[in-house]
């Protein structure tokens, strides 16, 4: 087991504690127990009533039977073959190994219940849809064709191997044009057609694990080759704020083809590209590395949060951002902090709060708020439609507002969440994330409490014994 303050890699990517989990708990100076998270309904009245703080919930210990309210902080996923730790200072007793094999059977028996579980549904068949080959226009939309003599012309030669390839230089395919048969000087050799003739690799649909139904490769993939063109229902503008707040979007929730299949990522092995194919605007899911066979096919959705709640990310890249619609998290940098002074009428910031850089930024609409980001930095290409608040103010963990915030970065925390998410950094005592040190250790519930009753610049110094000890770890489509 794990010694001091860390974080693993289920709470660097946000994923919770489930009820019927089975994890290890440390309590004081007592070793790591087996235990399983029960649902507050389930318990004995007695323990219900127990007092505890919002956020923790209660557990049932292996062997001696017991039950505990704890929090995320003090518990540990446990994994198959686990038999606590190696650095014992006493024999293990009778209660203890009694506790391991309870422990083991219980896991077991959720694993092949979940199992079984799994199987039925990849059995299923996907949620109905109707099936579509081309785009539909809907209400007032049209599909725009051009005449054969505006179509731009390429300079391939009719006897390269691959004519127009995408491995080629066509100056059709650099400017994100498909050719056309009558224009193109390679004629139906032309390889520069595949919106037109469909030639996408062979796929197949897939019930993926927490994320719903997925799409897989079944063959190699090569980078920048052609995967599938994201096809559905073309909405005008009337529509389309009835739907999403743009000018006009693909819909392939009613109709579509195996594209709508691809999840989410925020490391994709797909991109979307915007191509013009006869005149109209079309898109196109193009391979940004090479995808082995048997790979889940993904892409950014790119999506806006239209409301004040957001929605979890599940795609489980190293890279995460926790949030559709939020950046994927990169390595930041350490940038000096310029505090700004507020005169009656709100002023907002010149430079962007993530990045530090000025030039033409989107304001938070929020009454207090200052801050001002890059529409790039927000991963975004238009402003969001109505009222918008920035990522400061959404807790990094669940979503919900915040009231905690790092004075370098948009991150923040709600209520539930701010325990060990911050820590105040010298000189001037001002709250920031662990992301700016990572070598500092949070703060732990005492000096959090002592933290909001007062400056902490009146902590007494380390050594005088007036902090407590703790040995427990603390762990915290629209396409454009």
């Amino acid at each position: 087991m794990p010694d001091g303050s860390w974080y693993c890699n289920d709470c660097r990517a946000g994923k919770k504690p489930r009820y019927r989990d089975i994890i290890w708990v440390k309590l004081g100076t007592y070793r790591w127990w087996p235990a399983e998270i029960q649902h507050p309904r389930n318990i004995p009245t007695n323990i219900q009533h127990l007092r505890h703080e919002i956020g923790e919930f209660p557990v049932f210990f292996f062997g001696s039977r017991d039950y505990f309210w704890t929090h995320q902080g003090r518990v540990f996923p446990y994994m198959e073959g686990d038999r606590g730790s190696k650095h014992q200072r006493t024999g293990i007793g009778r209660v203890f190994k009694n506790a391991l094999l309870e422990a083991e059977a219980r896991f077991k028996e959720m694993k092949m219940k979940r199992e079984a579980k799994e199987a039925q549904e990849s059995s299923r068949k996907p949620p109905p849809y109707k099936f579509i080959k081309v785009n539909r226009p809907f209400g007032r939309v049209q599909v725009y064709t051009a005449d054969v003599s505006e179509i731009p012309k390429c300079n391939c030669k009719p006897t390269d191997e691959r004519p127009c390839g995408f491995e080629s230089e066509c100056l059709n395919r650099m400017l994100q044009y498909e050719c056309h048969p009558q224009v193109c000087p390679s004629g139906d050799r032309c390889c520069n057609q595949d919106f037109t003739k469909r030639l996408y690799p062979e796929t197949k649909i897939i019930k993926t694990p927490g994320k719903g139904w997925g799409l897989v490769a079944l063959r190699d993939i090569k980078k920048g080759e052609f995967v599938n063109e994201y096809i559905g229902e073309l909405i005008d503008e009337e529509e389309c704020r009835a739907r999403i707040k743009y000018d006009r979007i693909i819909d392939a929730g009613p109709k579509g083809n195996y594209s709508r299949f691809m999840n989410h990522s925020c490391q994709p092995n797909c991109e979307t590209q915007k191509w013009t194919v006869n005149g109209d605007t079309r898109v196109g899911l193009f391979a940004v590395c090479h995808i082995p066979a048997g790979t889940e096919l993904t892409f950014n959705y790119n999506l806006d949060c239209l409301g004040n709640e957001k929605t979890i990310c599940r795609c489980g890249a190293p890279n995460c951002s926790g949030f559709l619609g939020d950046r994927p998290k990169v390595k930041l940098k350490r940038r000096k902090y310029k505090k700004r002074r507020s005169e009656g009428k709100k002023k907002s910031e010149d430079e962007c709060f993530r990045c530090g850089d000025g030039g033409q930024l989107v304001l938070c609409d929020k009454k207090t708020c200052t801050k001002a980001y890059h529409l790039s930095c927000l991963n975004l290409t238009k402003r969001p439609f109505g009222r918008w608040d920035c990522p400061w103010h959404h807790c990094d963990v669940c979503g919900k507002n915040s009231e905690a915030f790092c004075q370098l970065c948009p991150n923040s925390f709600c209520k539930a969440h701010q325990e060990g998410g911050l820590r105040p950094r010298p000189p001037g005592g001002e709250l920031c994330c662990l992301e700016h040190d990572e070598e500092a250790s949070p703060l732990s519930s005492w000096e959090w409490q002592r933290f909001r009753q007062g400056s902490s610049s009146a902590w007494p110094p380390l050594g005088s014994g007036e902090y407590p000890s703790c040995s427990a770890p603390v762990r915290s489509r629209v396409l454009g």
